[in-house]
């Protein structure tokens, strides 16, 4: 199979192309503002730790993935 690493190129650059265009439109405004996910605003510096956030792109990564694995 010479051409499946392009084949998982383009698959992969369409999902970006796709998550690019919701974000775009304000459908993901509340990612980063989930219940779980700190921010610290100081008078010199600002921190952002989005666990929640990630929490969740982990959980539906492995789904994605787990599906995709069983399926091919």
């Amino acid at each position: 199979m010479p051409g499946s690493l392009g084949n998982w190129l383009i698959f992969a650059g369409i999902i970006l192309v796709v998550i690019g265009l919701i974000a775009k439109t304000g459908l993901l405004g509340w990612f980063g503002q989930l219940p779980g996910d700190i921010a610290i605003k100081r008078e010199n510096f600002q921190v952002f730790l989005p666990l929640t956030s990630m929490i969740i792109v982990s959980i539906t990564l492995s789904l994605v993935i787990g599906l995709l694995r069983r399926l091919f």
